[in-house]
């Protein structure tokens, strides 16, 4: 039985080995906790009918903890250097296959056509890079791929965005787009002494359960999320005003957009920060009427 990954003595020792120093650019953060690596694969929920990706996969010490409950694990890792080292570690698990390539430059839809075929269910279980963490987890979510559900680790702080309910500080444009898709809980806190370098921040594992449909059904997805995006341009201005200021003509159709708040029953002088999904996505439907018309 070989060893795990995940300690600090054998990461030392696989580093040493092969020369390896961390990239500060690369956001590469390395867990030495094996019990985090096993909670973080349980909360995930894969079994041996689940196929997994993972995205930056450093020395492998996730990576095998995936493959050992995992039908398949398909991981890609955009530093060359790290590539005859998790030849070397994940060599145990024939159900691994690593890809050097960047997350957000690939197109995972047809890799999942071509690599995973006969799996019931895709998941993504993955530490996350911190410096791009929500340009791949939108990525995950806007292009259409087939996942069941998105299990990552990443900053706190932006867990807590994620997962956001409104009238919290937190709330905002992201937490409205990634639970749009998914239904998001932060499951575990996660300390940074358990990580070498050791980041200066805490982290956080999440899950995203992807939802059949979205959490609202919107004539035009795409005024949605700019409605959303406006009316958080300026946290402390009323809602009526943000959409003033971002709306074509916005002083000359002030009446026309009270109007539509009071169609979406929304007083204009909440804040965005108030609205629920369900409250921006009337809103969008009113107000695409009185764009549309211009």
């Amino acid at each position: 039985m070989h060893k795990d990954i995940a300690t600090p003595k054998r990461t030392k020792e696989i580093m040493d080995k092969y020369g390896f120093s961390f990239k500060k650019s690369l956001g590469q953060n390395f867990l030495i906790d094996t019990n985090i690596l096993h909670k973080i694969v349980d909360f995930s929920g894969i079994t041996s009918t689940t196929a997994a990706i993972e995205i930056g996969p450093g020395i492998g010490a996730l990576t095998e903890q995936i493959a050992k409950k995992a039908g398949k694990v398909v991981a890609f890792e955009i530093d060359q250097r790290l590539l005859p080292i998790l030849e070397d570690t994940l060599s145990p698990y024939e159900n691994v296959k690593v890809i050097h390539q960047d997350i957000l430059k690939a197109d995972v839809k047809s890799l999942i056509e071509d690599e995973i075929k006969g799996y019931e269910e895709v998941k993504v279980v993955a530490n996350l890079p911190y410096y791009v963490t929500t340009p791949i987890i939108m990525k995950l979510l806007t292009e259409s791929i087939p996942l069941a559900s998105i299990t990552v680790m990443l900053q706190k702080e932006v867990a807590d965005r994620m997962a956001a309910k409104p009238s919290t500080k937190e709330y905002g444009s992201l937490s409205i787009a990634v639970q749009y898709y998914t239904k998001a809980e932060t499951v575990m806190i996660v300390p940074k002494t358990v990580f070498v370098p050791q980041p200066n921040v805490d982290s956080a594992v999440i899950r995203l359960e992807v939802r059949k449909e979205p959490a609202v059904i919107v004539k035009n997805e795409e005024f949605f999320f700019e409605i959303v995006r406006a009316s958080f341009g300026q946290r402390r201005k009323t809602i009526l005003n943000n959409l003033i200021s971002h709306l074509p003509d916005g002083k000359a159709k002030k009446p026309s957009i009270e109007h539509a708040l009071s169609q979406a029953s929304i007083d204009p002088r909440r804040r965005g920060e108030t609205l629920s999904i369900e409250e921006f996505g009337r809103l969008s439907d009113e107000l695409l009427a009185l764009v549309k018309t211009t």
